[in-house]
């Protein structure tokens, strides 16, 4: 008897589930990507610079840095840079040796001393190099122009990813007989920016040419889209 009650509650289980119910419908995706570009003006300037010295003891090389790294940040502020934009970059203090007869000989010591400096007015880039070249930086380690919020210039080019991503996907759904759906899924890839500018030891007393010029970034969409019969 009891074996019997238990057949008929799962003959009732049974009958409650729709005889039509199927497994979730699974969709049928085309995946492309889509590019875009923006030109975008830099308005900001990252400049390395610093002091290198040498001194036949460490404490002479040392304060032969210190007193030249004075005049560099007395340049600075004079030309008008904020003290929260110039920060420490590099500082060291290490032995000269001379290896020309495989003898590990210290003939002196070498201090360097290196800070970084964001110019917010580009138009006074070159006048900052050339303070600090006269002021005794004998070490600028580069200069880079960025955009100190890329985000929503960005925008734009993200728009033209998207919707190169969209011909390319209604070319492919045309080549194949088929509609085109809505998007279902969207990735971005990134951007890609230029690297900096090199200018390694400057010590011209000529004015110093800087162009920030244009950077143009590149935005990678990956979108997916339905297909429909």
């Amino acid at each position: 008897m009891m074996r019997r009650l238990i057949l008929l509650a799962a003959l009732a289980i049974a009958g409650a589930s729709p005889a039509g119910a199927q497994p979730d419908k699974l969709l049928n995706l085309i995946t492309v990507t889509g590019e875009g570009e923006v030109a975008i003006v830099p308005d900001l300037a990252i400049l390395g610079a610093g002091v290198t010295t040498t001194g036949k003891t460490a404490r002479e090389a040392s304060e032969a840095n210190a007193k030249m790294m004075t005049a560099v940040m007395a340049a600075l502020k004079t030309a008008g840079i904020a003290e929260q934009d110039v920060q420490t970059a590099w500082l060291s203090v290490h032995p000269v040796r001379d290896n020309t007869r495989n003898e590990l000989r210290i003939t002196g010591f070498q201090a360097s001393n290196q800070v970084t400096v964001k110019l917010r007015e580009l138009a006074k880039t070159a006048e900052v190099v050339d303070r600090l070249v006269a002021a005794g930086a004998n070490d600028i380690a580069g200069i880079q122009f960025v955009v100190s919020s890329p985000s929503k210039p960005l925008d734009a080019a993200r728009e033209t990813a998207i919707a190169d991503a969209r011909r390319k996907a209604e070319t492919y759904a045309k080549a194949a007989n088929v509609q085109l759906g809505k998007p279902v899924r969207i990735s971005e890839e990134g951007s890609v920016e230029p690297g900096p500018i090199a200018m390694r030891q400057a010590r011209t007393a000529a004015a110093t040419p800087v162009s920030s010029g244009e950077q143009v970034q590149r935005i990678t969409v990956s979108v997916s889209y339905e297909l429909l019969r």
